[in-house]
């Protein structure tokens, strides 16, 4: 027999796991949230990731800090994240060489793109850039390729690390433009883009965000861009499709990660106030103004993002069989 009180005891039972939910997330945070950059203070992920905290930190009701963890092209903060507790205290600012290029690229790699992580959401992507310095007496891409042609792996083209974005577009240039071109990797964009100021190195598939006041300061020369159409920042600056190479296609991504196993409430909460911050002027305004396109994917359609970039990178890098040495 059904009593009032065996009934109120189901029921009970049965919304236990939905408060458990509620009360799950609404105890997060419960310290403060660190936000790791797997490159030093100054690049492009770094400034991204310091304006989202900001946003964050109220939002969060606890402090959220950007701790820099560089080395190994990004993977040195992103394999810690990975190996961090998934209870949402401990995130990572990834960019497409830690999270997808590196896949391919490093032979031992200490976790997997697309398995050590729970995608919350991509923030900014943009298209690269390649500039070269005021010293390289080209003014187009044509000048670039046939100065490459005439004296192969002479060229040199500066990068925040290996693994990332730029070297493995710079590896995707020279297998479509039939160049060699001589990776030099930096830890992080800083010293990169001021070595290609003083023209220690030649040029640089760089993020616009980066470069955009180099290149408006005179401080060194844009070639073309990486995107299918004209960038409307560089409206004068010619699509690499434009200048010579049909179909050439690549752009940088920057995306918050949580080790995998995040629970559901937690990526809740964490997707949506991402999602607000990207809202904000500060930051939108901000980061389009200096090249990029500010969006908050959902944590399915980041995870789906993720292993077709992971694939397609990987492609690359077999295709010229890339190493790090």
């Amino acid at each position: 027999m059904i009593t009032r009180r065996s009934l109120a005891a189901g029921l009970l039972l049965l919304a236990a796991p939905a408060f458990a939910r509620v009360s799950f997330a609404q105890a997060w945070p419960s310290r403060q949230v660190r936000i790791v950059v797997p490159f030093p203070p100054g690049g492009s992920t770094d400034v991204l990731a310091r304006r989202l905290a900001e946003r964050l930190s109220p939002a969060f009701g606890q402090t959220v800090l950007v701790e820099n963890r560089p080395g190994a092209g990004g993977t040195t903060g992103a394999d810690y994240v990975a190996k961090s507790p998934p209870d949402g205290h401990t995130l990572l600012m990834g960019v497409t060489g830690s999270n997808a290029i590196a896949q391919s690229l490093y032979p031992s790699l200490p976790y997997d793109t697309v398995r050590s992580f729970s995608p919350v959401s991509r923030v900014v992507s943009a298209p690269l850039v390649l500039v070269v310095t005021n010293a390289m007496p080209v003014t187009d891409m044509a000048g670039y390729i046939a100065t490459a042609k005439a004296a192969p792996n002479t060229i040199t083209h500066a990068t925040p690390g290996n693994g990332t974005s730029m070297h493995l577009t710079g590896e995707m240039f020279g297998q479509q433009a039939g160049v060699q071109l001589v990776h030099v990797p930096y830890r992080g964009s800083a010293q990169a883009t001021t070595d290609l100021i003083a023209g220690q190195v030649l040029s640089s598939f760089g993020d616009i965000l980066v470069m955009l006041p180099q290149i408006r300061a005179g401080a060194v020369r844009p070639l073309a861009v990486s995107s299918l159409t004209r960038h409307p920042l560089l409206p004068e600056v010619p699509t690499m499709a434009e200048s010579g190479l049909p179909g050439f296609e690549a752009f940088s991504w920057q995306g918050l990660f949580a080790p995998a196993g995040l629970p559901a409430p937690i990526m809740d909460k964490l997707y949506t106030e991402v999602a607000r911050a990207t809202q904000a002027p500060e930051i939108r305004d901000s980061f389009a103004q200096q090249g990029f396109l500010v969006e908050a994917t959902t944590p399915a359609d980041f995870a789906a993002f993720v292993a077709s970039e992971t694939a397609r990178w990987g492609t690359v890098v077999r295709a010229g069989n890339v190493t790090l040495g």
